[in-house]
């Protein structure tokens, strides 16, 4: 099996598991968690989200984790926005590194509830980001479609309902000078399995053979890593994760809606493999066991209890 050399772990613990959590967290937990993810490897961190707090309270000091987080030299600290409101609040922080991103849901039922817009309406705020990128000097490098594989509102999404998206999305990223922008494919509610991975991202290969290809998986069903595997032999290179498997989203309909694969889990998959990540996956896990002091709960991820097997190779070699 030709599995890729290396991948691109993009970490969304902090943004996705603080959107998701229930209780009042502190800013100083949450910034002490962003700065012990710094110190692993890991060369991307989406730190916070900017959204409306009256909707995701748990976000309301987005601004003042982002003042107080100590930045590393060589990390990309981003932040998530879904629309211009939440691009200007993170623009006005001076301290993000900015990447344009443009989205749309597949789920035109799911969009109704997570962003409260029609398709249209979402094409139309796209558009107002597109220009607002350009003002302020930042290209578009990703475009996103969520609930890509699935949605507990709509059921089964086609897959031409996704291609579409992809195309309108790749079209107004041309536009804005983007040649060949990220294809971000969501598993927003966890409906995937390896199958639908292997046609899905098959699909969009074939299509778009020239842009790179993310998977963002959710594990709510305890696929994530199978999917990721499958992502892995159709050559994909870019993931998000989430340390300890953090989060979820809060408008999946699902009680028990698991956040993204966990990062330590993935990290150990890939370094099973032989695919470099450049992350320290021991102190990792230490930054997994962090994240379940801070959100006051056990957490599912694997890793951050049973540790890697780099130690038992050790010991059984010194044997």
């Amino acid at each position: 099996m030709a599995w890729p050399k290396s991948v691109d772990i993009r970490e969304e613990g902090p943004r996705e598991g603080f959107q998701f959590e229930k209780g009042h967290i502190p800013t100083v937990a949450k910034v002490a968690l962003i700065d012990a993810l710094s110190e692993t490897g890991l060369r991307h961190i989406q730190a916070v989200s900017f959204v409306n707090p009256k909707r995701v309270p748990g976000w309301a000091d987005a601004e003042a984790v982002v003042a107080a987080m100590r930045r590393k030299e060589g990390v990309h600290y981003t932040g998530l926005w879904l629309n211009l409101r939440g691009f200007q609040r993170a623009l006005a922080t001076g301290r993000l590194d900015l990447e344009g991103s443009l989205g749309l849901t597949a789920s035109e039922a799911f969009a109704a509830r997570n962003i409260q817009r029609t398709r249209a309406e979402d094409i139309a705020e796209q558009r107002a980001l597109m220009q607002a990128y350009a003002a302020a000097g930042v290209p578009v490098t990703r475009v996103s479609v969520m609930a890509a594989f699935g949605c507990n509102y709509m059921g089964e999404v086609p897959a031409a309902e996704v291609m579409e998206c992809v195309r309108i999305l790749l079209d107004m990223a041309a536009e804005a000078g983007a040649a060949r922008p990220l294809i971000s494919l969501a598993d927003t509610m966890a409906w995937a399995n390896p199958a639908d991975i292997k046609r899905l991202v098959g699909a969009v290969q074939d299509a778009w053979p020239e842009n790179p290809i993310a998977l963002h998986l959710h594990d709510t069903r305890g696929l994530a890593i199978a999917d990721a595997l499958a992502g892995l032999e159709m050559g994909v290179r870019v993931f998000d994760s989430a340390v300890a498997g953090l989060g979820g989203c809060p408008f999946a309909k699902h009680a028990g809606a698991a956040g993204n694969i966990c990062t330590e889990d993935l990290v150990f998959l890939c370094h099973e493999l032989g695919i470099e990540t450049g992350v320290d996956l021991e102190r990792l896990g230490e930054v997994g066991r962090l994240a379940e002091e801070v959100v006051g709960h056990k957490l599912p991820g694997k890793l951050k209890d049973a540790g890697g097997l780099a130690a038992m190779r050790r010991q059984a070699a010194a044997a």
